[in-house]
């Protein structure tokens, strides 16, 4: 087998979470399932495939009685096909393969961040100066490859059938800020008003006069699995991505976003902000 994508990460890491729930070595837990314990290890590590109905015996031999978990999880494994996103996987960091797989499968998405446009509401233009800017530099090959690459990743919110929810909160200062220039800004500004009167698509603002609130100090990313437990956070830190899954993880994070919102403008009054910073530029 290749090796294991994010998901296929993550399905095996489940598999992990309920057999220790249950208390159960992995050596034990092969006596159960009547299988090598090297065999518990790789299906725990993503490295091999494991049907529906082996999800199931899993569980009953676990003694896990979360049926939503097991229809969850029992769901990831019927899923086998490999979207666009692998065929960037030889020039791309894994994470950001990774990261379109998450975006494509969640239930829903959640952004809040304080000094940058969230990815999946750049333009090409604003996306352009931020690759262009980066600490590394990029080649301009490497520049218009991780463009197309976060372009594509948008699909999400655009499908016809089903696009992902969305909410995203974002700061003053993202917003003031001209990336690309006056006229680039007043681009991304314009995207973002458009976007925002989109069914599935919430914009909200956080002023400068909020002041100080928690999470003010990084860009939390959330997707929403199936079920709470299937949830992930993850972090765009200056050494590249980080996926949280852990349940107190999960919860700090869930928390996090609850005391944002109780700070951010409500979506009318974000395109108010939106308005009056355009006709600033």
């Amino acid at each position: 087998m290749r090796n294991p994508t994010g998901r296929q990460l993550r399905f095996g890491a489940e598999l992990r979470k309920l057999r220790e729930r249950a208390g159960l070595s992995s050596t034990e837990a092969g006596q159960l399932l009547g299988i090598k314990q090297a065999q518990v290890s790789n299906m725990e590590a993503g490295r091999v495939g494991v049907s529906p109905e082996r999800v199931r015996t899993i569980a009953c031999h676990y003694d896990c009685s979360d049926k939503a978990l097991i229809e969850a999880l029992s769901e990831m494994t019927s899923e086998r096909t490999r979207g666009w996103w692998e065929q960037h996987r030889e020039l791309l960091p894994d994470a950001l393969p990774d990261l379109a797989e998450l975006e494509h499968h969640a239930q829903s998405l959640r952004d809040a961040t304080t000094a940058r446009i969230p990815g999946l509401l750049q333009t090409r233009e604003y996306a352009l100066e931020i690759f262009r800017q980066a600490v590394t530099e990029l080649s301009p090959p490497d520049i218009e490859h991780r463009l197309s690459f976060r372009i594509k990743r948008q699909a999400v919110l655009f499908r016809e059938e089903d696009p992902t929810p969305y909410e995203a909160i974002v700061h003053e200062a993202a917003l003031r800020m001209k990336v690309g220039g006056p006229t680039a800004a007043r681009q991304q500004l314009k995207h973002l008003l458009d976007m925002s009167e989109r069914d599935h698509i919430t914009l909200r603002a956080i002023t400068f006069e909020a002041g100080a609130y928690p999470g003010s100090g990084q860009s939390i990313h959330y997707a929403h699995g199936p079920v709470p437990q299937l949830d992930t956070v993850y972090l765009d830190q200056a050494h590249g991505l980080a996926f949280l899954d852990a349940e107190a993880q999960l919860h700090k994070y869930r928390t996090l976003f609850d005391r944002i919102d109780a700070v951010s403008l409500s979506p009318e009054e974000t395109r108010s902000l939106i308005g009056n910073l355009m006709r600033e530029l």
